[in-house]
């Protein structure tokens, strides 16, 4: 057994419609008491104190914010009274008051919603479908009208647009080195021009084809035909700079 020394805090309160107003006098008493190890805390004792004064004291919730406004226990509990009130201080003002003793003097706490997270990303635009037609295969050598195979290719072209959402359609022409620069320049646009003017009949609205010619510009063969000599021999060795480029803008429909 152990003898310590507790000290009790009397308050007496003046109630008016079961509320506790305002703390009259408080007085002190140290008392001896024996406590057996092991069988009473000091929350305990603290408990039978409280009862001394007629009051039946019971433990409220912990708050987060500590105060000299509101008694607490030995574990930062606010002390609650038999009917459920918070006991107050000497020094509690309306000033002072946390909203789960005096919900009514403070403003309720605003719960934190959060943010609904961001819409995600528009999927990337495809990129542009080109096809590159051979000028051999839509025109004769040095013509500019197309022939019945280069009609068959630029309609089984405009079948596969049905499924596609277009914007525009870029037809450019291009010819071999061979001849010169504004020959082949008008040459180029010529072979455009012709290209639009069937799509057109196929039902392309004209107003979606943009034509444009630029002559031996870009030859894909690079310097592959280097040292051929032979006009016949040049003249199929530079077949793939004859061509003529469509790209379509849009986007294919899904099934």
């Amino acid at each position: 057994m152990k003898e310590v020394g507790v000290m009790i805090e009397t308050r007496v309160f003046i109630h008016k419609d079961n509320s506790m107003n305002k703390i009259i006098s408080t007085k002190k008493y140290l008392i001896g008491a024996v406590v057996l190890p092991g069988l009473l805390s000091a929350g305990a004792v603290m408990a039978d104190m409280h009862g001394l004064d007629g009051i039946s004291a019971r433990q409220g919730f912990s708050v987060a914010e500590k105060t000299e406004a509101y008694s607490v226990d030995d574990r930062g509990v606010v002390v609650r009274n038999s009917t459920g009130l918070c006991w107050r201080t000497g020094y509690w003002t309306p000033a002072m008051a946390i909203y789960e003793c005096d919900p009514d003097l403070v403003k309720q706490p605003e719960q934190v919603v959060e943010a609904p997270p961001p819409p995600p990303a528009p999927a990337p635009l495809p990129e542009p479908e080109k096809v590159s037609f051979s000028a051999d295969a839509l025109f004769d050598f040095d013509k500019a009208a197309l022939k019945p195979d280069g009609k068959q290719a630029l309609e089984d072209f405009v079948g596969k647009l049905e499924n596609v959402n277009y914007d525009l359609i870029i037809a450019v022409g291009y010819t071999d080195r061979i001849g010169s620069d504004e020959y082949n320049k008008k040459l180029s646009v010529r072979r455009a021009e012709a290209v639009k003017s069937y799509l057109v009949s196929l039902g392309v609205s004209p107003d979606r084809v943009f034509t444009d010619g630029k002559g031996k510009a870009n030859p894909v063969t690079g310097d592959s035909c280097k040292g051929v000599r032979a006009t016949r021999d040049l003249i199929a060795c530079l077949a793939p700079d004859r061509r003529v480029e469509i790209e379509v803008a849009g986007t294919r429909e899904a099934h």
